[in-house]
């Protein structure tokens, strides 16, 4: 197999580059659902009535693999955040009997469980992993590619991939991408940031559009279907730092793994 380095850009969408050209195929892109899910939360569960914060959607249908694991008590959720405190979502699917792994590098402990299925783990996951001998890694020894992650922990599988990781999003589904690690994930529901680029995504405006709408196509050619898409009417209506294309700088996408069944 061979390791590739950088995900195939799609073509620009128009024959110059153009920003209004590559920011109205990405809006439209992200807020066209391609798969239909009859039941997306946590209320359809018998027993439960909860309000979260924020629709962390996931698809509970029948036909895709996770409400079976579920109801069988074998599902793993891996959270990724930056010192959120709303785990409304986390403590639900806990309780729901699901294993459920949140990583934060703002805990003050490495490693805390929480009743019997919620672990806190103080790790930043990333898109590369410290350099051993470069002396400013060191300083980051708590930073690790979810590849890596999987193997210390000795996970084959996550059944659901729930990442606010304040806009380092788009490197890391470009490195899970690349390294093949999404093939591994169920469901992908993601906040995205739109406001600026992203760590260390570079580029004029229109290319860094095209690349997050390459990357969006790529996850898409990995059966990865979008079926919800939650546009965030709280945060700045910012896209690129302009008041622009009628945008919030923040939605939350849901996918499905269509190979799951």
């Amino acid at each position: 197999q061979t390791v590739r380095w950088h995900i195939e850009l799609q073509p620009w969408a128009s024959p110059t580059p153009s920003l209004n050209y590559e920011a109205s195929r990405f809006l439209k892109y992200i807020s066209t659902s391609q798969i239909s899910c009859e039941h997306m939360n946590l209320n359809s569960l018998k027993g439960y009535s909860e309000t979260t914060k924020k629709p962390w959607s996931i698809c509970l249908d029948e036909r895709f693999s996770l409400i079976h694991r579920i109801r069988s008590k074998q599902c793993r959720l891996y959270s990724l955040g930056l010192g959120n405190d709303d785990n409304q979502f986390e403590l639900s699917m806990a309780n729901s009997g699901c294993e459920v792994h949140r990583f934060d590098p703002s805990l003050k402990s490495a490693h805390t469980q929480e009743g019997r299925h919620l672990w806190y783990h103080r790790l930043s996951i990333d898109w590369r992993d410290p350099n051993p001998a470069i002396a400013a890694h060191k300083l980051h020894s708590n930073t690790k590619k979810l590849g890596t992650v999987l193997n210390e922990f000795g996970h084959q599988k996550i059944d659901v991939l729930k990442a606010d990781v304040e806009s380092a999003e788009w490197k890391i589904l470009e490195n899970l991408i690349l390294e093949d690690v999404v093939e591994q994930i169920g469901q992908l529901v993601f906040e995205v940031h739109i406001h600026w680029p992203g760590f260390e995504v570079s580029g004029n405006d229109s290319t860094v559009v095209r690349y997050w709408y390459s990357l969006l196509r790529e996850l898409e050619l990995k059966d990865f279907r979008l079926f919800h898409t939650y546009k965030d009417l709280s945060k700045p209506q910012m896209f690129l730092k302009k008041e622009a294309f009628n945008a919030s700088s923040c939605y939350t996408l849901s996918w499905v793994n269509t190979r799951w069944k």
